[in-house]
């Protein structure tokens, strides 16, 4: 008897669910995700061969052409609690909402007075506010700066801390490191001003810092 032939057809493969399943990620990561807000300042570091990334968990100053400092710690609940310490040290209450958008802003550069209605500004607001004159720096009589590191500082190796137990309480490995310290300058900023910064950074006996520059060439590098 002839074989018989049985009809050949090209496989087949359904998209439906594919593209459903990246529609919903999408939506997943839009709904979770939060909006880094705009940069107050923006500065043009020096530049230099080195290529070493700057740590994760790090209170970082910047300072600007002019002079100005700037301040920003990258641990969100560190600058949550940060921010209520320095509320209490000098009298100034922070409503719950101006927390949460306190714990979203990547950098500032205002005396803690003029904090809650820098807060409440829009991020274009931000941009053209006044006075904006920089975190105050005088070590005698308005040590702002001083605080802010101090406070951000001691909240986040509480945090390290307390993770590192819990890792190893549960068995698991633990990668988080204490918190560093870095300072981002302008080119054309003094180096009176860059030097005002260090010695806040001695005076509190921190002698390891890190100096941001961009990589010759053009890109930026930490």
């Amino acid at each position: 008897m002839p074989k018989i032939k049985v009809p050949k057809s090209a496989p087949s493969l359904d998209m439906t669910p594919m593209v459903d399943l990246a529609f919903l990620l999408v939506t997943f990561f839009m709904l979770t995700a939060a909006f880094r807000m705009a940069e107050p300042v923006i500065v043009d570091p020096p530049s230099s061969v080195s290529e070493k990334l700057l740590p994760e968990n790090t209170i970082l100053i910047t300072v600007d052409n002019i002079g100005r400092p700037f301040f920003g710690l990258s641990n969100t609940e560190a600058r949550i609690n940060c921010l209520k310490r320095m509320g209490e040290r000098h009298k100034i209450n922070f409503t719950p909402q101006q927390i949460k958008k306190f714990s979203g802003m990547a950098s500032f550069g205002v005396d803690i007075k003029d904090l809650p209605r820098y807060i409440d500004a829009s991020d274009p607001e931000r941009l053209k506010f006044q006075p904006q004159k920089g975190i105050p720096n005088d070590s005698l009589n308005n040590p702002q700066l001083h605080d802010w590191i101090l406070f951000s500082a001691q909240e986040a190796n509480g945090i390290y801390l307390r993770e590192k137990e819990a890792a190893k309480t549960n068995g698991r490995e633990f990668r988080g490191e204490r918190v560093r310290y870095a300072i981002k300058a302008d080119g054309k900023a003094k180096y009176v001003s860059i030097k005002s910064i260090i010695k806040t950074f001695t005076d509190m006996d921190i002698y390891r810092f890190n100096l941001i520059t961009s990589l010759e060439g053009g890109e930026t590098k930490k």
